[in-house]
């Protein structure tokens, strides 16, 4: 039986159909949509779903998180910025094209 995502925010899921999205097999997927645009109620959400650390280990396998989310979660979790994927692999800055 699928877990729905009923509880969160219709806007997190703006590219996808939230019926179809799954707590368990998405929770990569969710877990980074609730720490980059989720309001404070899908936080509590997901905290109380998952916890504190299963949320952090996930995040530590996401390749993009913006800077606040990371900050957000590597505080929370008492996690340095190392341990995240998405801080280890980042893209360095774009550089403009000189013609």
């Amino acid at each position: 039986m699928k877990t729905l995502t009923k509880n969160l925010s219709k806007r997190l899921f703006w590219d996808t159909k939230p019926e179809q999205v799954d707590m368990q097999e998405h929770k990569s997927f969710i877990v980074s949509r609730v720490l980059e645009y989720g309001s404070l109620k899908d936080w509590r959400y997901i905290l109380g779903y998952y916890g504190l650390q299963e949320i952090a280990q996930t995040a530590t396998t996401i390749r993009t998180l913006d800077k606040k989310a990371l900050a957000f979660i590597a505080t929370l979790s008492g996690k340095a910025k190392e341990e995240f994927r998405c801080y280890t692999k980042q893209q360095s800055e774009n550089q403009h094209l000189i013609f």
